[in-house]
């Protein structure tokens, strides 16, 4: 993100800005799945199913707001 504000302030072209951008939201994304698929095992735990069910839609809903 910080090269992207550099080449703002250094006048850079557009179109590089906009495609540094894009680079830096796709990382963000990659980042946000990784953690809640990792957090999504960590929640299972060892309840019983009904409260590992809420769990599932709980993350599911976390995996969305990423979209």
């Amino acid at each position: 993100m910080r090269g992207a504000i550099a080449m703002l302030e250094s006048g850079r072209d557009c179109s590089e800005i906009v495609t540094q951008l894009a680079a830096v939201s796709r990382a963000l994304d990659r980042a946000g799945f990784k953690v809640i698929a990792g957090g999504l095992w960590q929640c299972l735990g060892s309840e019983d199913a009904e409260e590992r069910s809420a769990k599932v839609a709980q993350m599911e809903k976390l995996f969305l707001s990423l979209a």
